[in-house]
């Protein structure tokens, strides 16, 4: 009994006998169902953070450097783990992160107008390579270098920020419910990574996800509890 890649037969079998399934059975189970949960949740995790900037007309707080890393991040991960053939479930969130994330970074630089020549650089190069490295052709060993790489593209993606909310004692433009489904979607991918047999390199990246994540998360919280609490004041 199969569905959507997801085999039920072992979890109906033992139930229509009056057994809870064993752990073997069960886990991998829960993997799938959990993968396809990150996948789907997805679709919509930074639809939160478009929303806030064009409600408020506003990138205040934003690190443009930091949105463009990630979106190279993403880039690499999606490759790889296509190259390797992983199951959709394992990865296929990253599609449509990095679909958003460019929409992001587009909405970004139309807000933070005049843009600079540097930056209008970066997006060329980006769009001259991102296509080859999608297509995974190149070198394989380079590949894997890329990978191993994209960890710190990612830690590094999110130290600009954390740098910026840190300085200004203010997360800006910052949407809670987005950093909130980046830190669970994080979590809830180390166990599907381990389940799936994926690289420990793959597993890695959803650690460094989650400090990062959870950091920025944090710092939000706590920097806006002052200006709640001078709303309360001023009432």
């Amino acid at each position: 009994m199969e569905f959507i890649g997801i085999d039920f037969g072992c979890a109906v079998g033992s139930l229509r006998h009056g057994k809870i399934p064993d752990k073997d059975c069960l886990l991998p189970l829960i993997s799938k169902l959990l993968g396809y949960c990150i996948v789907a949740a997805s679709t919509t995790v930074k639809l939160p953070q478009i929303l806030k900037i064009l409600k408020n007309s506003s990138v205040r707080g934003l690190s443009v450097v930091a949105f463009e890393l990630e979106v190279v991040g993403y880039t690499i991960a999606l490759a790889y783990c296509l190259h390797k053939g992983l199951p959709f479930s394992a990865f296929g969130e990253l599609a449509f992160l990095l679909i958003q994330a460019l929409i992001l970074v587009a909405i970004i630089y139309y807000y933070s107008q005049p843009v600079g020549t540097i930056t209008w650089i970066r997006a060329l190069l980006y769009c001259a390579v991102a296509p080859t490295i999608l297509a995974g052709q190149i070198n394989p060993v380079l590949f894997e270098a890329l990978y191993a790489s994209q960890h710190a593209i990612f830690l590094f993606a999110r130290i600009p920020q954390i740098w910026k909310n840190f300085s200004n004692k203010s997360t800006g433009e910052l949407s809670f419910i987005t950093c909130l489904m980046n830190s669970a979607g994080s979590m809830v991918r180390v166990f599907t990574s381990i389940q799936e047999k994926a690289p420990r390199s793959v597993v890695w990246g959803s650690v460094i996800g989650i400090a990062t994540n959870v950091t920025i998360l944090s710092q939000i919280i706590i920097y806006r509890k002052p200006h709640a609490k001078v709303e309360k004041k001023t009432k």
